[in-house]
């Protein structure tokens, strides 16, 4: 039997008894359109909105979950006892031990009576009681909790709002549970925290921080755990230390005595022998006891029904048919077979399907007869699950051809309802994928083949789309989920389709529907290195937004984004940094949303890419780990697809190939490679699978190519760099910064041979337009013996004032070293400290060691070597004897500043205000003035300026 045979398995109190109230209140009125667990029993209900004490009309609680869906009424109220429910003295005795113990565990098979147990004993309770029905999508931890701490709030509890929400629904901050836990521990008494089906949340996350809330409260807590299988919990400790209340299935089982009571509910009288009988067949399962009873009650002979009953599984389906739709007046049978095709319904959409108007005093009638048909709460309904099987099976039988039609009306009144997903679902169950990729494609919602939670439920839904579907939104559509694999022969092939197809047809034409063009434009001009068309693109949709309606955008913001993110990313490929960093901010910088979550992964590794490119490392990494972290909170990428490729990962690889951090660049890589199915081991020297490489898109492809060389480099594997240097992209126009790095690479490996010619011929892509890359191919010009060639090409860079640490670094280090061969130490020793300044706060490293030799004698003299202890000469050096014992420099200020400490101070001597410095460094303002106070600490004073003029006396600025 399914599970919601566990909701009404028993019979109950008398009709017409009063019912305690329920104690968890819902938050916002629930909606019709969010997806709905078929097993989930529960009535809504609909108080209203939860207000604080202090101010009754101010709302306690978000009215969305992190996902930004509404939180859903039903699974906060307690489940209604039918009428035939019985209560079992026994068990409720056992439960009131729940209140003595901080766990309880009530354990059982589906259909053993588990909730409407727990439902009794919670609504007869003093004590304030937060009910939660756990759902498959509780499995996020931030949505979980977000529903945990509604219930909780609900009833009363906590008292404040300081705990506040979880906002990432894939993770819960530690902070929030250790101020839930302190607000439970010090209540007077202890809130009873039901969390019902908790068998859907096979997560060791979720129990361990459950058990961190549960163990921290104290007594303010009593936690139970109704379920189908054992929680992830440590039972043993509990159960050792006598903190623990268990009731399970052996206990839940119905006695004789109590299956007679039962079937007395129904109407049926029963010896006690034959119960026992009836017992020892069903092993006293409640829901099977029910079924028993309901078929038992219409048979001329009971007691041989019930000896008959659990025969075969045949006899359920026999009874369903025979006993409860046969016997339904004709109209309510044609409702039944016409509903089994819906996950749930109401009376309005049934009379969709039937054609008739009737529908609403047919289906509270089902209800209030208990015919397996269960009320959701406002008027929506949804059939008992094996019911709704074993009707769909007789719907074919009885009505063959009819349920396509029936799942083809559905999908037009879920599509005239407002509710995408349903209406896409019963379109494709209908077999009609001209108007299910057309409701797709004029909802704006094509860009969730690409991004957002349902991104992988839609393509495995569009799979089943055959070729002899047409029409421009089915080729958009398979174009949409080509380029998603970065398929571009059959991508651009049905993109080119879709365009002559909507190009024919303008009059037919939706205004989204040549926006989602747009986007689907972007992403192949992303995909092929063509900055033209992607600006053509941009310029279309900035035309294209402002016709289609407000409603549809503001409901879709990962269209924009990914919009924005495609065209940076083509920009980027230019060189055009600074554009590429204006479409990229716009996305990184937007609040968050489940849907674009992997287009700001995106914007902020390649934000980060633009740093490195620009000399700060420092930059760089802290945009980079703010995408893994993304990227990390997104789950396992799928394959070949354009996002969650790692480009954050590279980044921080390369950034720590100049920090000499070898290990961990490689760790990086070989991740990067773990999470996009790559393969490339920089560690052997192998070659990248170039076909595979060949389908990534040409920035990512060029930032793995950059680190992976690099690191090569540095490892004296001169061949193998030039091989990894290569991108392994066919782009419409190469990309400036991508050559001038391959063009460094074979330099370089010309120079490690002893061809210095090879080296200088090698540089002739190099020009000043890439500062990164002119000042490493001066530093090879120089090392190849062409010192006016080198010189020529530092004075020759264009920075614009956008060029960090480690392009400076290094062109102080070639100019240091051209003075020493001409004679000039004071000025290499000058041009020395100064990059060892620079280079210190970004612990870049790489470039002292590639200067050896010859730097080695400077770094010996007390005044650099000063400067370079603790973090550069500290570090073994293979070429060097023994290492000297070195002191670290006694601080220069109370204490240390912290990285982003004085990325805020270097905000401030630039006259930036607190909200210019929290967009820039992307936090908010709070943290701002955080750092601000500490800054202040630190350097003794009271005030900016101060700070400022402080900060420069002891040359941190």
């Amino acid at each position: 039997m399914a599970e919601a045979d566990e909701k009404h398995p028993e019979s109950p109190v008398p009709a017409g008894a009063a019912v305690p109230a329920v104690t968890a209140v819902p938050t916002a009125p629930t909606d019709p359109t969010a997806p709905t667990d078929p097993t989930d029993p529960t009535a809504p209900t609909d108080p209203p909105p939860p207000t604080d004490p202090a101010d009754p009309t101010a709302p306690t609680a978000p009215y969305a979950d992190p996902l930004g869906d509404p939180f859903l009424r039903t699974r906060f109220a307690l489940p209604t006892r039918p009428g035939t429910f019985l209560r079992r003295q026994r068990l409720v005795r056992h439960l009131d031990q729940a209140l003595r113990t901080p766990l309880t565990l009530v354990n059982g098979a589906a259909g053993a009576g588990k909730t409407l147990l727990a439902a009794d004993w919670a609504a007869s309770l003093a004590e304030p009681v937060a009910w939660l029905t756990v759902e498959v999508g509780d499995r996020r931890p931030g949505v979980f909790w977000a529903y945990v701490l509604r219930a909780l709030r609900s009833c009363g509890v906590p008292a404040s709002d300081e705990t506040g929400f979880p906002a990432d629904p894939r993770q819960v901050d530690r902070g929030l549970l250790a101020a839930v836990a302190a607000e439970l521990s010090g209540r007077d008494e202890p809130v009873v925290v039901v969390l019902d089906e908790f068998d859907r949340l096979p997560a060791p996350e979720i129990a361990e921080q459950l058990e961190f809330v549960l163990h921290h409260a104290g007594q303010g807590m009593r936690l139970v755990l109704v379920t189908r299988t054992e929680p992830l919990l440590p039972l043993h400790r509990y159960r050792a230390a006598g903190e623990l209340t268990e009731i399970r299935a052996a206990e839940l089982a119905f006695t004789p005595e109590e299956t007679v009571a039962l079937l007395d509910l129904h109407g049926l009288s029963l010896p006690v022998p034959a119960a026992r009988a009836l017992v020892d067949r069903t092993r006293g399962w409640a829901a099977g006891l029910r079924l028993c009873a309901l078929a038992a009650r219409e048979s001329a002979d009971p007691e041989l029904y019930l000896k008959e009953f659990e025969a075969d599984r045949s006899a359920v389906a026999d009874f369903l048919l025979a006993e409860v739709l046969q016997r339904q007046p004709e109209e309510t049978q044609d409702l039944l077979l016409r509903v089994c095709v819906l996950k749930r319904f109401c009376p309005d959409l049934a009379n969709a399907l039937t054609g008739r108007a009737d529908a609403e005093p047919l289906l509270v009638g089902l209800h209030r007869a208990n015919a397996f048909v269960e009320d959701l709460g406002h008027a929506w309904y949804r059939l008992h699950p094996l019911f709704g099987e074993i009707l769909r099976a007789h719907l074919r039988v009885r009505l063959p051809g009819l349920e396509p039609e029936l799942h083809r009306r559905a999908a037009r009144w879920w599509r005239s309802y407002g509710s995408l997903p349903e209406s896409l679902a019963q379109g494709a169950a209908a077999g009609d994928w001209g108007f299910t990729a057309g409701a797709l494609v004029d909802d704006l919602a094509i860009g969730q083949l690409f991004t957002g939670l349902p991104s992988d439920d839609l393509d495995q839904l569009f799979s089943r789309m055959g070729p002899e579907v047409t029409g421009p939104a089915a080729d958009l559509v398979r174009a949409a989920r080509d380029l998603s694999r970065c398929d571009l022969d059959h991508g651009l092939a049905r993109l080119s389709r879709a365009e002559e197809c909507l190009n024919a047809d303008a009059s037919g034409v939706t205004s989204a529907a040549l926006l989602s063009r747009t986007l689907l434009e972007a992403l192949a001009a992303r995909l092929t290195g063509a900055p033209v068309r992607a600006e053509e693109a941009a310029r279309a949709a900035d035309e294209l937004r402002q016709q289609v309606p407000a409603h549809l955008l503001d409901r879709h913001p990962e269209l924009t984004a990914l919009l924005l993110t495609h065209l940076g990313s083509t920009r980027l490929w230019a060189g055009r940094f600074e554009d590429a960093r204006a479409a990229l901010s716009r996305v990184a910088g937007a609040p968050g949303d489940a849907s674009t979550v992997l287009p700001r992964q995106e914007a902020m590794g390649h934000l980060a890419l633009i740093d490195y490119l620009n000399g700060w490392l420092g930059r760089a990494e802290r945009k980079a780990l703010a995408a893994v972290s993304e990227e990390e909170g997104a789950g396992p990428p799928r394959p070949c697809v354009p996002y969650g490729c790692g480009i954050g990962r590279l980044v921080l690889a390369a950034v720590a190939v100049d920090r000499d951090e070898l290990r961990r660049a490689q760790e990086l890589l070989d991740e990067t490679e773990t999470r996009t199915g790559t393969g490339t081991r920089t560690g052997t020297g192998t070659r990248t699978d170039r076909l595979h490489r060949a389908t990534r898109d040409p920035v990512t492809a060029a930032g793995r190519a950059l680190a992976t060389a690099r690191l090569l480099l540095v490892r004296g594997q001169a061949q193998a760099a030039v091989e990894a240097a290569d991108p392994g992209v066919s782009a419409a126009v190469p990309s400036p910064w991508a050559t001038s790095h391959e063009a460094l690479v074979v330099s370089a490996a010309h120079l490690a041979e002893g061809r210095p010619e090879g080296a200088a011929e090698a540089l002739r892509a190099v020009t000043g337009d890439q500062p990164v890359w002119a000042v490493e191919a001066a530093r090879i010009q120089l090392a190849a013996g062409r010192p006016e060639a080198a010189i020529d090409l530092l004075d020759g860079v264009r920075t614009g004032g956008r060029t960090g640490p480690a392009v400076t670094v290094r062109a102080a280090l070639v100019r240091a070293r051209a003075a020493e061969e001409a004679g000039d130490t004071a000025t290499a020793r000058r041009l020395v400290a100064q990059a060892l300044l620079d280079a210190r706060r970004e612990r870049l490293r790489r470039p002292f060691l590639d200067a050896r030799p010859w730097i080695r004698p400077l770094l010996s003299t007390a005044p650099l070597h000063e400067l370079a202890a603790g973090w550069l000469t500290s570090r073994p050096d293979p070429h060097d004897g023994p290492p000297r014992p070195e002191t670290r420099p006694a601080p220069l200020v109370a204490a240390e500043l912290s990285g982003r400490e004085r990325d805020v101070l270097e905000r401030l001597a630039r006259m930036m205000s607190t909200e210019e410095i929290a967009a820039d460094l992307y936090v908010s303002v709070n943290t701002v003035k955080t750092h601000l106070k500490s800054v202040y600490r630190k350097l003794a004073v009271n005030r900016r300026s101060d700070a400022v003029r402080r900060a420069r006396d002891l040359r941190l600025l």
